[in-house]
C-alpha cells in the first residue's frame, strides 16, 4: 500500500512503462539510471538508460532537405541489464524471462522515497506448475556519487533446479527515448572495448564522438550460492553467466555493484581505471545500501518540506526527483538545470530558463548548490558576450537553450507530431532568458547575504545581461519610449506577425518589463560595490557615466503596451483575432497543444489572441503586487488592483496551458489574489508528471521547474516567506486544501531554521549558534519581531476573513490568540 514516503504501481501495462521508469528514476545529482526493468533492452515498451550530468555530444542529421546539427545529454552504456531462465531438475528448459512474458502473473514497483530506493517484484507461473518470484531492489548512491547497486533476488515454488543468469553491461545503446527525435542521428558512442578483470570484475569503456568524453563502467556482479560461472565479451558488451540451485523456501541472489566515472570528473583521472578500482573495493549490498540511506536521511533533513494529505505525498515526490537531479554533490560539477532533470531525453538534456523556478527553493535549502547553478552561467559569459557581438550588440546575450559550452543550443527545426512536418523554430529569439538568470542572482543574494559571490561573479552577471539590455533598447521619438523588437516571450506560440517576413515580435510586456527591472538593479549593485571593484568593472565592461545614464533613463522608460486596461503580451496582441475556444475544444480533446493543431489544418496561432502558458502573468510570478506596483510607477504608467485583475481575467480565458509550467504559474498568480481557482490550476501542476498530463511526455522526462515550483508555491505564497538583507518576510496566503505546512531553511548564516504554519498561528524556531545575530522577522500588518539562536517562539496569525494589506499581501482579521502565543 502506497504510504506518505513511497510510491507504488500494480499490475503490468506495457503502455504506462515508460511513465513509471521517469518516476521511478534514481539519481545522486551526478548521475541517474530510470527506472527501467533490468530484463529487457531499449525497445517499444522499456527505455533503460543512464545520464551524467554535463555528460553531452553533438551530431549531424539530415533533416528535411538539410544538415542540423543538435546537442544531446547521451545515453550512457546500461549497467542494469540481467536476464534469467528456469533450469528445473525434470522439464524443458524455461524461456528468458520478461515482464512481456504471458506466465507473468504478479508485478508491483515500489519506489522508497525516505532511502531513495527502487523494488521490482515479479513472479512468474508457467504452464508446467513451476512458480519463480523474482525481486529486484537498485539504488544509486547518494553518498558515494560514483557507486550503484542493484540485488536480484530468485525464490522458486513447488520445484527444484537452477536459474541461469546472465549479467550484463551493454554499451550498443543510443539516444532514441523521444519518438518525435527518432529520425536523428542518435548513436554518440565510440570506441568501446570490453572486458572482465581475473577478479570477475566486468568493465566496459567507450568514448562520445565528438565532445570526447571518455566513459569508463565497471561491474562486480557477486551472487550466493553459485554453482558455475563463465564469461564472454564483444567490443560493445560484456555478459557473465551463472547457474544459481534454487530449492523449495530457498532464495538465491546476485547483486550488481556498478561504478561510473567520465572525464568530466575532478580530478582528472582514467574513468576505466578508477571504475574498476572503485568496483573492485565497493562494501557489500548491505553496507552500500545502509550508507546510502543514512545520505538521504540527511539530505531530508535539510531539504524538508512537510505538508498533510495527498497533496503532501505528491510533493515529497516532486521534492526527491529535484534532489535527486541537483544534490549537493551537484554544486561540484560544472552542470546547469536540465529542464526534464537526469530522468530522459526530451528536451536533449539542454538548461532553459527552468533554474527560475528551481533556484528560489534551492537558495533557501541548498545555497551551496544554487551558488554551484549559477556558476554555470558564469562560466558561460564569455560565449554570451561573443553573441551578443555577433548580433551587433553589447553585453551578455544568453541562450535560450544551452548545453556544454554556452552557445545557441536551440534546434533551427522542430517537427509537428500532428502534420508530420518539420517547422522553422525561432524560439531562441526568447532572449527573456537573462533576465531569469539575473532575477535568480538577485534573489540568491537577498537571501544568503553571500557578498563574495554578489561582488565578483553575481555583478559580472548582472551587469552584462544589463549591458546587453541597454544595448538591445531603441530610443522612438514618436513614444518617447524604448523600445524591445524582434523577441519572443515565454508565451512561445508567436513566434511573428500574421504575414511578417522576419520572425519575432515588438515590446514583449514581461520582456520590456524585467529588463527595466534588470537595469535598475544592475545600478544599485553597480553602486554598492567596493570604489576598487567598480572601477575594475567600469573599465571591463566600458561602464562610463553616459552608459549609466542611459540604463537608468531606459529603466524609466521602457514601453509597455496596453489595450484597454489590460497589459498586453506585445504590442499588437490585442488588435489579432479572437478564437472560438469552444469550437476547438469540442474538436478535440486536448488543445494543449493548440498551435500544432492549427498548423495541421493550415492555420497559424500567430493570427490569434491565444497564448501557449503564461507570459504576461509571468510577472505575478516574480513579483509582489507592490513590486509591480513599484516597477510600474518607475515606468510611468498606471497599475493597480483593477488593472492586475483585469488583465489576470484576460489571460485566465486565452491560454491553452500548453506547458506545465503554466498551471504554476497561473495558481501562484491566483493565490496570492485570493482567487477562487488557484487551487484548480495548482492541483494541475502537482499533478502534471503523476498523472502524465500531457499525454506521454512525463516518460521522455520529469519537468523539474514544475516540480521545484510546487515546493517554492508552498513556501513562498502559502507560508509567506520572503528573504531580504532586513531580515524574513511572513505573510502567509492560506489555502483551504493546504491548512498547514513546515519547512527548515536556510538564511544569511542560519542553518536548520524551522518555520510550522498552523491554521491561525505562526511558529518559528532558530538552532542555537553564537555565531549568528537574533532572526529579524516582518509578520503580517507590517509588525516587526525577533527571535534569538536557540529560541522558538509562536505568534498569532489571521485565520477568518481574508483582505488585502496596503503592500498588496493578503492577511486575515485578527483571531483570539493561545496563551502562548504573542
Amino acid at each position: 500500500m502506497s504510504t506518505t514516503w513511497t510510491w507504488d504501481f500494480h499490475g503490468y501495462d506495457p503502455k504506462e512503462e515508460r511513465t513509471i521508469e521517469a518516476l521511478c528514476t534514481l539519481g545522486n545529482g551526478r548521475f541517474a539510471t530510470r527506472g527501467s526493468v533490468p530484463e529487457s533492452p531499449a525497445g517499444a515498451v522499456h527505455y533503460p538508460g543512464t545520464y551524467a550530468a554535463g555528460c553531452c555530444n553533438w551530431l549531424f542529421s539530415k533533416v528535411a532537405g538539410q544538415q542540423v546539427g543538435n546537442e544531446d545529454m547521451v545515453n550512457l552504456p546500461d549497467w542494469s541489464r540481467l536476464r534469467y531462465r528456469c533450469l528445473p531438475d525434470d522439464g524443458p528448459v524455461g524461456e528468458w524471462l520478461t515482464p512481456d512474458d504471458p506466465s507473468l502473473r504478479h508485478y508491483k514497483v515500489s519506489l522508497d522515497l525516505r532511502g531513495g530506493v527502487l523494488t521490482r517484484r515479479l513472479l512468474f507461473h508457467d504452464g508446467h506448475g513451476r512458480r519463480l518470484g523474482v525481486t529486484h531492489t537498485r539504488f544509486v548512491h547518494m553518498g558515494d556519487p560514483y557507486l550503484a547497486a542493484q540485488r536480484t533476488t530468485f525464490r522458486g515454488y513447488g520445484w527444484s533446479g537452477a536459474i541461469e543468469v546472465e549479467s550484463v553491461i551493454d554499451g550498443d545503446v543510443t539516444n532514441t527515448g523521444v519518438e518525435r527525435y527518432r529520425g536523428l542521428s542518435g548513436r554518440h558512442l565510440t570506441g568501446h572495448r570490453a572486458g572482465v578483470e581475473a577478479d570477475g570484475v566486468a568493465w566496459l569503456s567507450c568514448r562520445t564522438s565528438s565532445s570526447r568524453i571518455r566513459i569508463g563502467i565497471a561491474v562486480r556482479t557477486s551472487s550466493g550460492p553459485l554453482v558455475a560461472v563463465g564469461a564472454s565479451c564483444t567490443e560493445t558488451k560484456t555478459v557473465q553467466r551463472m547457474r544459481l540451485p534454487v530449492s523449495r523456501g530457498c532464495s538465491a541472489a546476485v547483486v550488481k555493484s556498478a561504478a561510473l566515472y567520465t572525464s568530466l570528473d575532478r580530478p582528472l583521472g582514467d574513468p576505466l581505471s578508477l571504475a574498476v578500482e572503485r568496483a573492485s573495493h565497493a562494501a557489500a549490498f548491505a553496507a552500500l545500501l545502509a550508507s546510502h540511506r543514512a545520505a538521504w536521511e540527511r539530505l531530508w533533513s535539510q531539504g524538508e518540506l512537510q505538508v498533510p494529505g495527498e497533496s503532501g505525498r505528491v510533493l515529497r515526490l516532486h521534492l526527491f526527483h529535484v534532489l535527486q537531479t541537483l544534490s549537493p554533490h551537484t554544486a561540484e560539477l560544472d552542470v546547469g538545470v536540465p529542464a526534464r532533470g537526469l530522468h530522459g531525453e526530451a528536451y536533449r538534456g539542454h538548461v532553459f530558463w527552468d533554474e527560475l523556478f528551481v533556484l528560489p527553493y534551492l537558495t533557501l535549502h541548498f545555497p551551496e548548490v544554487a551558488r554551484g547553478l549559477l556558476m554555470y552561467r558564469h562560466r558561460r559569459l564569455p560565449a554570451a558576450r561573443a553573441a551578443a557581438q555577433r548580433a551587433g550588440y553589447s553585453g551578455a546575450m544568453f541562450p535560450w537553450q544551452s548545453g556544454s559550452s554556452g552557445a545557441e543550443e536551440t534546434q533551427t527545426l522542430h517537427l509537428n507530431p500532428r502534420s508530420g512536418r518539420w517547422l522553422s523554430d525561432h524560439s531562441h529569439l526568447q532572449h527573456h532568458v537573462g533576465s531569469a538568470i539575473a532575477w535568480n542572482v538577485w534573489r540568491y543574494g537577498q537571501s544568503t547575504g553571500d557578498t563574495g559571490f554578489i561582488q565578483g561573479p553575481g555583478a559580472e552577471l548582472l551587469l552584462g545581461i544589463a549591458r546587453y539590455w541597454g544595448s538591445v533598447a531603441t530610443y522612438d521619438a514618436d513614444r518617447d519610449r524604448y523600445r524591445i523588437r524582434g523577441v519572443l516571450g515565454p508565451d512561445e506560440y508567436h513566434d511573428a506577425y500574421p504575414e511578417a517576413a522576419a520572425p519575432g515580435i515588438d515590446d514583449n510586456a514581461y520582456t520590456n518589463v524585467t529588463a527595466a527591472w534588470v537595469l535598475a538593479r544592475a545600478l544599485e549593485v553597480f553602486d554598492d560595490l567596493p570604489a576598487a571593484r567598480r572601477r575594475e568593472l567600469a573599465e571591463q565592461l566600458g561602464l562610463d557615466d553616459e552608459t549609466l545614464n542611459r540604463w537608468d533613463d531606459i529603466s524609466r522608460r521602457v514601453y509597455v503596451p496596453f489595450h484597454g486596461d489590460v497589459i498586453s503580451q506585445f504590442e499588437g496582441y490585442g488588435e489579432l483575432a479572437e478564437l472560438d475556444w469552444d469550437a476547438y475544444r469540442s474538436r478535440y480533446s486536448d488543445i494543449r497543444r493548440l498551435d500544432r493543431i492549427l498548423e495541421s489544418e493550415g492555420d497559424t496561432v500567430n493570427c490569434y489572441q491565444a497564448s501557449k502558458q503564461a507570459d504576461t502573468l509571468m510577472l505575478g510570478y516574480l513579483f509582489r503586487p507592490a513590486e509591480l506596483q513599484e516597477l510600474f510607477d518607475r515606468l510611468g504608467y498606471r497599475f493597480d488592483d483593477e488593472v492586475w485583475r483585469t488583465t489576470v481575467n484576460y489571460y485566465l480565458t486565452r491560454t491553452s496551458h500548453g506547458s506545465t509550467l503554466s498551471s504554476l504559474v497561473h495558481g501562484w498568480v491566483l493565490a496570492r489574489r485570493k482567487g477562487p481557482d488557484a487551487w484548480r490550476y495548482w492541483e494541475e501542476a502537482l499533478l502534471s508528471d503523476v498523472a502524465d498530463i500531457q499525454g506521454g511526455t512525463t516518460g521522455e522526462g520529469i519537468h523539474l521547474g514544475a516540480m521545484a515550483g510546487t515546493l517554492d508555491l508552498v513556501e513562498r505564497v502559502v507560508a509567506g516567506l520572503e528573504a531580504g538583507p532586513d531580515g524574513l518576510r511572513i505573510a502567509p496566503v492560506p489555502l483551504r486544501e493546504v491548512p498547514r505546512c513546515s519547512f527548515t531553511f536556510c538564511y544569511r548564516g542560519h542553518r536548520d531554521i524551522r518555520v510550522q504554519f498552523l491554521p491561525g498561528r505562526l511558529g518559528i524556531r532558530v538552532p542555537h549558534s553564537r555565531l549568528n545575530p537574533p532572526l529579524r522577522v516582518r509578520l503580517p500588518g507590517e509588525r516587526l519581531v525577533t527571535v534569538a539562536a536557540g529560541e522558538q517562539r509562536w505568534f498569532r496569525l489571521p485565520a477568518r476573513s481574508v483582505r488585502r494589506d496596503d503592500d498588496g499581501r493578503y492577511s486575515a482579521r485578527s483571531t483570539a490568540a493561545s496563551p502562548r502565543m504573542e
